[in-house]
């Protein structure tokens, strides 16, 4: 009765904290956008999850140009209280365990909204690093940003059933 109580305790405050996952760009292939929404009908168990594509900047500017109106598009979605995680290719390692206890973390400090953003072919402005709280990485390998939503999202689905102790990751 009293691991049942304390799964259920972890229930109801991850679903208080909501997750949103933001990406600059649509996601153009069929398999992509079918895994992603597996993962996010999946994640739907552990806490409120939302996906969101933000449409690209119009063509013809320059990197930093590009990079600039992203970074204000994401800003003015903001609230002061968010947490904003950039996905950047210079960003902290961490090992699927570390991520369930960096996602945990921000659950016992009663956080409501992380934001973990995958940004353009430009990276990040530095606008978004210095409001950022973090910035991770998925790999030290390269991946197309289409593709690290689909490796974010099932990420995100390992470290809850980590936290849960659930049979999903090998240990």
């Amino acid at each position: 009765m009293h691991q049942l109580f304390g799964q259920l305790h972890i229930f109801c405050i991850f679903l208080k904290m909501k997750l949103l996952i933001l990406s600059i760009g649509k996601t153009n292939e069929k398999y992509l956008t079918d895994g992603i929404g597996i993962y996010l009908d999946r994640l739907k168990h552990y806490c409120r999850i939302i996906y969101e594509e933000l449409k690209d900047v119009k063509p013809g500017l320059t990197g930093a140009e590009t990079s600039l109106r992203e970074a204000e598009m994401v800003l003015s979605k903001l609230k002061d209280d968010d947490v904003l995680i950039l996905l950047d290719e210079n960003g902290k390692l961490l090992s699927s365990e570390k991520f369930a206890e960096y996602l945990d973390n921000y659950r016992n400090r009663s956080v409501r909204n992380v934001i973990f953003l995958i940004g353009g072919a430009f990276g990040h402005h530095p606008k978004l690093k210095e409001r950022a709280a973090d910035l991770i990485s998925l790999s030290p390998m390269t991946f197309t940003h289409q593709m690290c939503r689909l490796i974010l999202a099932e990420q995100i689905y390992r470290a809850f059933t980590i936290i849960k102790n659930e049979k999903y990751h090998n240990r």
